[in-house]
């Protein structure tokens, strides 16, 4: 049988119109061959050509010294302006409502602090149960400094049978719910333990009804499914990009602003000299005056080697288009889901979390351990596939469209079948 799948996925691969990407990665080893590497929603793998692009940098510092701010082909005091086309495109903005910056937590940090200004009865912040810790942590302590307490104004919303899954009615009808006691909606766009893609549309339209804000993180979702943050009216988005943007371990961040809130110059903001008048800005004369984009919220000069290695990774995304990318992960999750299905060893051993739909879904299948632990997981590592394990008795899989192949998910699932027929 395996015989049988291997041939269809490798005819898949052969008609694969990405399938040249893969060649654009550096794929981890083990005993000499490539790795099974299945993790790109944790760490996305090093682009061949983050060396160049890193290098260049190197040599400009070397050579030019402080003259680097101002010369060259891409001049480091305008440096972050390089990532806008880019960007814009896979999150679905205007380039005057993206920036890359800082890390997602700091970038959380700053949006909050414009759009949680808990006042009378609007105190309260709803999130996901079982947040991702940036989230949580976050948002926890922004009601804190704010004078609020969190066990009655931070509500998390659960999944009525504890499934992990929730409606997209469920969320609006506790949007609904809260009324005019919610601040702000802070949601992923994908929850990072189930894989479910969440409908930002709907879900920031319904906060917008009762007067909210809705925020999103992301950073499960960029790169990894297509986005439409300013015809959906997000009013702020933060994510990571060294997930499915592959821009390097603790990567530069990323932040949308809405251009309605970009334009208001009056919008409260922790304020830092890089977002205000670019042209004034080395006069020195401390004026006030935002940038009237999300540049407005930027707080000192970018990072310039982390954000060369994100510039690297984005001119792959450029070749590739998310929209392509989006339809062969499609293919992906499903050439896994139904073998996993189909397994007469596997079916009765594993509970996909992850939703069937396809627009409840990115590229990521969370497996859950019906009667094994963490031994699966460690036989999987032992024999080269890379992934990862989240408690209770959950393996998170990532076919990366850019990356991997039909053929990775057919040998990934079959050594799944030699780890449970071995412990029986």
């Amino acid at each position: 049988m395996k015989e049988e799948h291997l041939k269809k996925a490798s005819q898949l691969d052969a008609n694969d119109q990405l399938a040249k990407f893969r060649s654009e990665f550096h794929i981890p080893q083990k005993d000499g061959k490539d790795c099974i590497y299945l993790c790109g929603n944790s760490l996305g793998l090093q682009p061949k050509r983050t060396s160049e692009y890193v290098n260049e940098e190197l040599k400009n510092w070397q050579e030019k010294g402080v003259e680097g701010h101002f010369t060259g082909n891409k001049p480091w005091v305008s440096y972050h302006q390089n990532a806008k086309a880019s960007l814009a495109k896979i999150v679905g903005a205007n380039e005057h409502e993206v920036v890359a910056m800082n890390n997602l937590t700091t970038n959380l940090h700053l949006a909050m602090a414009s759009f949680y200004r808990p006042n009378g009865k609007r105190t309260k912040i709803l999130i996901e149960k079982g947040a991702f810790p940036s989230d949580f942590y976050a948002v926890h302590s922004r009601i804190e400094v704010s004078g609020y307490d969190p066990k009655t104004n931070l509500i998390e919303l659960d999944s009525p049978d504890k499934s992990n899954y929730l409606s997209t009615e469920e969320i609006i009808q506790k949007i609904n719910e809260l009324g005019d006691e919610l601040a702000l909606v802070m949601f992923p766009g994908v929850q990072y333990y189930t894989g479910q893609f969440f409908d930002i549309k709907k879900i920031t339209e319904a906060a917008h009804s009762i007067g909210a804000y809705a925020g999103f993180d992301l950073a499960h979702a960029v790169g990894n499914v297509p986005l439409h943050l300013h015809d959906h009216q997000a009013d702020f988005a933060v994510w990571c990009t060294y997930k499915y943007l592959n821009s390097g371990p603790g990567g530069v961040g990323g932040l949308f602003i809405h251009e309605k809130h970009g334009k208001n110059k009056n919008m409260p903001r922790l304020s830092g000299w890089w977002g205000h008048d670019a042209e004034a800005r080395f006069k020195m004369n401390n004026q006030i005056n935002p940038i009237p984009t999300v540049d407005g919220w930027q707080l000192s000069n970018v990072n310039i080697l982390s954000h060369a290695s994100h510039l690297a990774s984005l001119s792959v995304f450029d070749e590739a288009g998310i929209e392509n990318l989006r339809a062969k992960s499609l293919e992906l999750t499903n050439l896994m889901e139904k073998l996993v299905l189909n397994s007469e060893v596997l079916k009765n051993q594993i509970k996909i979390l992850t939703p069937s739909k396809h627009e409840e879904r990115g590229a990521q299948l969370s497996l859950f351990l019906i009667n094994h632990g963490k031994s699966i997981f460690n036989y999987l590592i032992e024999h080269g596939c890379i992934l990862d394990w989240r408690e209770p008795n959950v393996i998170r899989v990532a076919p990366v469209p850019l990356y991997n192949t039909f053929t990775d998910v057919v040998n990934f699932v079959s050594i799944l079948e030699e780890a449970i027929s071995n412990e029986g």
